[in-house]
């Protein structure tokens, strides 16, 4: 073992140890409380998969467009924050099996004129297919002309970035209260992000957002919410990983069984998100 890995393991990088990155800005998913805690979905998932691991766990704050970087520089080592699998993302880290679902919606301002697009309830962008394509012409014929506003480093980005919905006038926010707070001022014509994070803010602002157009899903959006995690490697510190990973595969398999997921996801969603 190298005397890099040796002061690894031995300091942030505890065998019994799991230090988990989420963003704190992203209700319900993570957010914090007024006393500056963590909490949230995922804060409250964490805790029940370290406790099913008999691991000691930790969970701190890192801004979203540092938070796959941190985790590469062993800053910590499990990244749950809302972020979807997706093939991009697994060229750098890799994934658990996804233990939420997260669906995208376009919102607005109530009385907007974009109120009532003529498209389908949901759109499932793996599927493909001249439904898909004549939903993202309604999508794209709606939009023109628009600023849509989203978070930056997001599958939402990486959609609204595709052309799937043509060009538009795209504005991009650091954190997803950023967003929220534009599109009520009426600095966004319309806004992109998960469906959930939407009705959280207007369920807790008093606020008049509204979801409209489709759900989205599949393609850019990914397949899932999942814990990232290290790439596996050779080295002691790599081994380390590669066995993080199958205890979290483990941990969420039976959170799921005892239907622990299922009560989070009613508790903080309003539904169950389970996947």
């Amino acid at each position: 073992m190298t005397v890099l890995a040796s002061l690894l393991i031995a300091g942030n990088i505890n065998a019994d140890q799991i230090k988990i990155g989420t963003e704190g800005a992203y209700p319900p998913w993570n957010s914090k409380d007024a006393a500056g805690n963590l909490i949230g979905f995922e804060v409250d998932l964490a805790n029940e998969l370290c406790a099913i691991m008999k691991r000691e766990c930790t969970i701190v704050e890192q801004d979203w467009d540092g938070m796959i970087p941190a985790l590469v520089g062993r800053k910590f080592d499990a990244i749950m924050a809302g972020m979807s699998i997706t093939d991009e993302r697994k060229q750098t880290i890799t994934f658990s099996q996804g233990y939420a679902d997260e669906v995208a919606s376009f919102a607005v301002v109530k009385g907007s004129s974009l109120e009532g697009m003529d498209t389908p309830e949901g759109i499932n962008l793996s599927l493909g297919g001249s439904a898909v394509t004549k939903s993202l012409k309604t999508l794209t014929k709606a939009l023109e002309g628009k600023t849509v506003c989203t978070q930056t480093g997001t599958i939402h980005q990486n959609f609204l970035d595709s052309g799937d919905v043509g060009k538009i006038n795209l504005q991009t926010y650091k954190t997803q209260d950023e967003v929220n707070l534009d599109l009520t001022a009426g600095r966004c014509d319309v806004a992109l992000a998960a469906a959930v994070a939407f009705t959280d803010y207007a369920a807790k602002s008093g606020t008049s957002v509204v979801l409209v157009g489709p759900t989205l899903s599949g393609g850019a959006f990914g397949n899932g919410v999942g814990v990232g995690i290290r790439q596996a490697g050779d080295d002691e510190v790599g081994k380390r990983d590669a066995q993080l990973l199958k205890d979290f595969n483990k941990a969420i398999d039976k959170a799921r069984k005892q239907g622990i997921i299922r009560e989070l996801a009613i508790k903080h969603f309003g539904f169950d998100a389970s996947m």
